[in-house]
């Protein structure tokens, strides 16, 4: 029978973001040091370590010592990462846009489908907006109405690890702390605008090895 510390290490491994949205027992278990170091003992035979971002809201697996092979691997994903932040970051505009601006999509934030849907019919600047963001190549959209829409691109947001649907009988989402993690990679590339991709990646895995 697999452990609590086992299957942690397994979604980990499986490049999961874990928070207290996500899976809040192994959220639990990582903030907690000794059971931390445990898992980090296991990794370490994998050349992995347990990572945090936004002061421990969302851990996930970082390497522990970067040669040329690791290197290639982050620079990959940070490439795929900074191909998909123009539709991320338009998403989460239109969500706040469409809640009358007073809650940015973060953490916890619950988002009603319905009533995005019916706030978006309403306003036809919402549904040209939404329209181009379904076409993005990550969420990849070939519906025309913003029913379909909308239910592609939380599709794929849940796949992604952003959202979360806590009951699946009803039409309402959680964000995740991958949200969050996504905001300090923002930074991070704000910060670091003369830095060629490759070199972010390293700078930003160096930074979660600190």
């Amino acid at each position: 029978m697999k452990t609590e510390t086992g299957r942690v290490i397994e979604a980990l491994l499986k490049g999961e973001f874990i928070c207290r949205i996500s899976d809040e027992a192994a959220w639990e278990l990582l903030r907690n040091e000794d059971k931390r170091a445990a898992v980090d003992q296991h990794l370490a035979v994998l050349n992995r370590k347990v990572a945090a971002a936004a002061d421990d809201t969302v851990f996930f697996c970082s390497y522990q010592d970067l040669g040329d092979d690791e290197r290639k691997v982050i620079g990959q994903q940070f490439n795929e990462l900074a191909g998909s932040l123009q539709p991320l970051v338009h998403f989460m505009v239109l969500v706040q846009e469409a809640g009358a601006g007073d809650e940015p999509l973060a953490e916890g934030v619950r988002v009603r489908l319905n009533e995005l849907q019916s706030t978006i019919e309403d306003v036809p600047a919402l549904s040209e907006q939404l329209g181009k963001i379904a076409r993005f190549r990550l969420f990849n959209s070939t519906s025309t109405g913003v029913d379909g829409q909308l239910k592609q691109v939380f599709k794929r947001l849940c796949e992604l690890g952003y959202l979360v649907r806590p009951n699946s009988e009803k039409q309402i989402y959680q964000a995740t702390g991958k949200i969050e993690y996504l905001y300090e990679v923002l930074r991070f590339i704000d910060e670091t605008e003369s830095l060629a991709l490759e070199q972010k990646a390293e700078a930003m895995q160096q930074e979660a090895l600190l």
